[in-house]
Order: C-alpha cells, then sequence, then structure tokens
C-alpha cells in the first residue's frame, strides 16, 4: 500500500483547495508528501524484480555522491561496465549482469538503480487559437531565444534552412546525435522536424501567390538546437535523453537556450524523486531552463476502469516542467469552439498524485513540416497535405508539409510562447513562466465533450477537470498583458492532489518549499492566487466532474469501481492503489518506454 514520505521542508504552511460535490472550501493545512513504496524508498526498481537472470541488463544508477572512477570500479566488480556518466542527476548508466543487481543495491553509496528504459516520442489553425498573431504584431517572435529540441532530429527544409525571412544565419545553430554518436542528427523518423517546424517554421514554402494559407511556427525567429535521442522508429533510452538535457545545460549560455522542448515520454514506475528522467528535467529546470513536456496519449484507456485518468507519462509526472494536454481546433481559428482531444493523457499522476497536466494546448491534426523520405511519411502517406488546402489551383500531395496529432504537437506550441514571452523579458524564471501561461489561460470550456475515433467509430467522453485540461488553455495574448504582474520569485510546483474515501474531498496541497512562505505564488490572496490558476469551473465542472455522476463520483453507477475507490476494477491497481495501473503486471508491462508519444496518426473528428 501507499504510504507518505518525509517531508522536503518541514513546519512551513500552504494553502489548500477542497472540492467537494457541491461546494469549494479552501483553508489551511500542513504539507502532505509525495507518496512511495511502503517500507520506504526501495533501491531496485520494481521493472528489475522479475529479469532473466542469466540476462545483462541496462541500468541507471544513482548515486549518493558524483559518480567517480572508484564507483564505477565497483560496478565493474559486480561485472558490470560504465556507458555514460550522467553527472547531472549524480548517476551513471551500466550494463550489469541481472544477478548482481541485489548486490549492487547493498552498496551504501548506491541511492537507487532503475532499468534505463525505452522511451517513445508522443498550424494555421495552432497560431489562431492562442492569440500568437497579438505577440507577432507587438514584434515578439521569439528572436533571441533558442528552443533545445530533444527529438528525432531534425532535418532543414526551406521551412527551417537558413534563408528565413525573418533573419540572417542558421535556423539550427548546433546538432548533435546521441542515437548514433558521430551522425549528423539527421531525423529519420520525422516527429523531431514537424516537432521543429511548429515551434520555429518561417512560412517560405506557404508564401507563394497562389497560396492561400502561410504556415509559422509560434516562434518563427527562434533558433533552435537540434539533439537526437530517438531512432528510425521513434524509440530511444533514458539514458540518451539524459545525456541530451545534459548537454542542454553545457550549451545554455553559448546558445541563449532557455527552453527545452521534450515531446516524448515513457511510463511512470516509481517517484518523480526518484525517477532518474524526472531528476535530469529538474537539474535543467534549477538553471534556469524552461523545460516543456507531453502529457501522452493514453487519455481513452479504460482498461482499469479508470476512463483515462492516471495516464500521464514521464517525465511529464514531475511537479516542476509544464506538462501540456491536448486541444482539437476544430478545424477553425476561433478558439472558442475547440475542444479537448479525447487521447490526451489525464491527471493525476501515478504513484505521486500530482495535478497534472498544467496546459493544455492545440495538437490535433496540426499542420507542420514534413520530412520527406522518413518512416512516418512512407508509412502514413495519407497523412501529407493536400496542395488544394494551402494554395489555389494546386491538386496532389504536398512535399512540404504533413499532419500529425498528439500531445507531441501542442507541447512544442508552448515552447514557443515561452520562446516568444522570453523575448520580451528575458528575466523571467522558469517557474515565473510557468504560473504566468497557468493564470493567464483561457478557462471557459464546456462541462463535457464528446470525440469519435475514425479508425473504429467508438465515441469518447470528456469532462472539463483540473486533471483533464489543468489550468486551462494557453492565452499567449493574456500572458503578454500579466507580464508587469508576475511574482518576483518563488516555485511554482504543480500541487499534488488528495482524495478522502470518507468524505468525497480532493485536496489541493502545495509543496511549502518555496520561498514565498505565507506569500506563496499559489497564494488565495495574490492575483497568482490558486483560485485564478485553477479556476472554479476547472475545479468543480459546475458540479458535474465532482458530482454523483462524475467518472469517480461516490455515486456513480460504478460506485466502488471508480477512479479513486479502493475497491475498483482494477482492485490495489487502480489510480490510488498499491499496485498502481503502471505497476510492473500492467498493461505497459516491463517493457513499455521512451518513445515520440505514441502518435494518434488520425487524431479525433
Amino acid at each position: 500500500m501507499l504510504k507518505k514520505a518525509n517531508c522536503r521542508t518541514a513546519g512551513s504552511t500552504n494553502r489548500t483547495i477542497s472540492i467537494s460535490k457541491t461546494n469549494l472550501v479552501c483553508g489551511v493545512l500542513l504539507l502532505g508528501c509525495s507518496a512511495a513504496w511502503a517500507g520506504g524508498p526501495k533501491k531496485l526498481s520494481q521493472d528489475l524484480s522479475s529479469l532473466d537472470p542469466n540476462a545483462e541488463v541496462k541500468v541507471i544508477v544513482q548515486w549518493k555522491g558524483t559518480p567517480d572512477e572508484a564507483k564505477h570500479q565497483r560496478v565493474k566488480k559486480h561485472g558490470g561496465h560504465l556507458r555514460s556518466t550522467l553527472a547531472s542527476i549524480k548517476a551513471g548508466a551500466y550494463s550489469v549482469p541481472a544477478t548482481a543487481l541485489s548486490s549492487l543495491a547493498d552498496d551504501p553509496d548506491v541511492q537507487y538503480i532503475s532499468a534505463d528504459r525505452p522511451l517513445k516520442g508522443s498550424l494555421d489553425n495552432s497560431v489562431a487559437a492562442v492569440n500568437a498573431s497579438a505577440a507577432w504584431k507587438a514584434g515578439w517572435n521569439g528572436a533571441g531565444i533558442t528552443v533545445a529540441v530533444i527529438d528525432s532530429g531534425i532535418n532543414t527544409p526551406a521551412d527551417l534552412d537558413s534563408n528565413g525571412s525573418l533573419g540572417p544565419g542558421p535556423r539550427v545553430l548546433y546538432s548533435q546525435d546521441f542515437v548514433e554518436g558521430k551522425g549528423d542528427g539527421k531525423d529519420k523518423y520525422g516527429h523531431g522536424t514537424h516537432v521543429a517546424g511548429i515551434i520555429a517554421a518561417t512560412g517560405k514554402s506557404s508564401n507563394c501567390g497562389q497560396c492561400t494559407r502561410k504556415f509559422v511556427g509560434v516562434a518563427p525567429g527562434a533558433k533552435l538546437v537540434n539533439l537526437r535521442v530517438l531512432d528510425e522508429n521513434g524509440n530511444g533510452t533514458d539514458s540518451d535523453v539524459i545525456v541530451a538535457i545534459e548537454q542542454a545545460i553545457a550549451l545554455k549560455d553559448k546558445y541563449n537556450i532557455r527552453v527545452i522542448n521534450l515531446s516524448l515520454g515513457r511510463p511512470v514506475y516509481e517517484s518523480y524523486t526518484q525517477d532518474p528522467l524526472c531528476q535530469a528535467v529538474e537539474a535543467a529546470w534549477k538553471t534556469g531552463i524552461v523545460v516543456v513536456v507531453a502529457a501522452g496519449n493514453d487519455g481513452r484507456d479504460n482498461l482499469y476502469g479508470n476512463q483515462g485518468y492516471g495516464t500521464i507519462m514521464a517525465p511529464g509526472n514531475d511537479p516542476y516542467v509544464i506538462t501540456v494536454g491536448a486541444m482539437r481546433s476544430m478545424g477553425t481559428p476561433d478558439r472558442s469552439d475547440d475542444l479537448i482531444a479525447s487521447y490526451s493523457s489525464k491527471g493525476p499522476t501515478q504513484i505521486d498524485h500530482v495535478a497534472k497536466p498544467d496546459l493544455v494546448a492545440p495538437g490535433n491534426q496540426v499542420v507542420s513540416v514534413l520530412a520527406p523520405d522518413v518512416t512516418l511519411s512512407k508509412e502514413y502517406p495519407g497523412n501529407a497535405v493536400q496542395n488544394s488546402y494551402y494554395q489555389a489551383g494546386r491538386h496532389g500531395a504536398s512535399k512540404n508539409f504533413f499532419t500529425l496529432s498528439g500531445t507531441s504537437m501542442a507541447t512544442p506550441v508552448v515552447s514557443a510562447a515561452v520562446a516568444d514571452l522570453l523575448q520580451v523579458k528575458p528575466s523571467l524564471t522558469p517557474d515565473q513562466v510557468k504560473v504566468l501561461l497557468m493564470e493567464s489561460a483561457y478557462k471557459t470550456f464546456p462541462v463535457f465533450s464528446n470525440a469519435v475515433d475514425p479508425a473504429n467509430g467508438e465515441n469518447y467522453v470528456s469532462y472539463y477537470d483540473l486533471f483533464t485540461v489543468g489550468a486551462g488553455y494557453l492565452d499567449l495574448k493574456a500572458a503578454l498583458a500579466s507580464l508587469n504582474q508576475v511574482p518576483t520569485g518563488g516555485q511554482a510546483l504543480s500541487p499534488v492532489a488528495n482524495y478522502d474515501a470518507s468524505t468525497g474531498y480532493v485536496s489541493l496541497r502545495y509543496d511549502p518549499s518555496s520561498v514565498w512562505a505565507d506569500r506563496s505564488v499559489w497564494g488565495a490572496r495574490s492575483v497568482w492566487g490558486a483560485d485564478a490558476v485553477w479556476s472554479s469551473s476547472v475545479l468543480s465542472g459546475d458540479q458535474v466532474v465532482w458530482g454523483a455522476q462524475a467518472p469517480w463520483g461516490q455515486s456513480d453507477d460504478s460506485a466502488d469501481r471508480s477512479v479513486w475507490g479502493a475497491d475498483s476494477v482494477a482492485g490495489v491497481r487502480s489510480v490510488w492503489g498499491a499496485r498502481s495501473v503502471w505497476g510492473a503486471r500492467s498493461v505497459w508491462g516491463a517493457g513499455g518506454g521512451i518513445a515520440a508519444e505514441s502518435i494518434t496518426v488520425n487524431g479525433d473528428q
């Protein structure tokens, strides 16, 4: 079963929001701590518990101090060898015989051992929906800001080459390949190029006499750093992503890297406090880099009766980073008709129960730059944009643009918006950027909506609560208008959600380690207060989401099988259960891993 872990900081108070079926109650209480497995933190991640004893396994060993040659030699004595040093998280990536893991874990200097898990990667209407044109009209397009794209690589077709109309010099300042070592960072999958286009495409290929639409990135003046970690099938590993994050930190000052875009993820296996991938994104955040991460595309998953709740992917489960869900722009530039994408992963996070996502942004059927002759364009030729969509009198499939859907596509929209804001006010800290975007987010939503999967015709119902839409829909114009009101310090860690089965209340609890103390960045009496960041409509869904007919309502027909219930259809594998939905025997199993955010190729209809 779950138990509370030791607090990072004791003796501080924090604001709390409690939500019942009918009302919203504010109070003050001591922070509850993140959940950890009973018996205290284990040194071996649970996905290492059922290995072939004859196998050699790739692992990440987090040490209590900075790894040095003496520590590497200790691993060598167990039959292992060093693959790479991960200094930012005091760790190393090693290959070790499975039979040696237990004895290695007994080393008093070893903090935690986890598998080096595989990982996957997850504009015209998008730009209009987030009010990006307001930034452009004011002269803000991300110029001077660099975004590190940690993905499948970036190719440089016309819209990402050095001949853009928004300034001289190369668009991609630096490339490094962590998949093939000495490779050139070229995109063989197609995902990274698409992501890069959403951020910084200049619109060159859609700027013509017969063009009726222009596909421009949200920050067309921004520069890019290309760090390739995903192969031609969109797969990668924790250690490659961590090394890429470390390289972004190392290059931060040289190229003015202020944002890292991670349109990738994998299942959650342990608390974010132990997860090496989460520790790496925190390290980047603390150096002043805003880290923007995809929520995941598992919002339709109902295998355990959770209605898609509890499906946020790592490292989007970390409370520091900005975690992004996906909206549908409905084929129009007007955001008032936009709806949540049914596949967008929902919170709370597994194990720690952090309230995620933080924001939502356009991610369904997004048009961006096509990387020709790569895996995605070959496997899904039907996703090539038709020339007639943006050129009068032209027919056939475009060689320049491609359509993809997923939180992978929503993430770079937010990364680009961050670049625009940082151009205006370079002194903003990552925490200031996060709270600014969350407080200013558009918060007008319906109670629920329906979406149809075009592949099988199945209908999905989505409710607009804080675990589905976070603090709301990205609004760049509103964020720009609030720049001069942003707090001058403090942290903006996403709160933890607590469910009390005896009362039916859900409480949001905030980390008291913030230097703001009583003037917390989420303080109720502040312009940035919790009531402003998470509006009553997002929190309570007009008493539908939290009410008797809610997915987890106490009086719901499924009652004991609700997402919160200890006796749910998933039993102890419910969101709050000891062996959660992502447990070792879950749908993901021990092999689920990092990838290019399991792309929803056709999106919602």
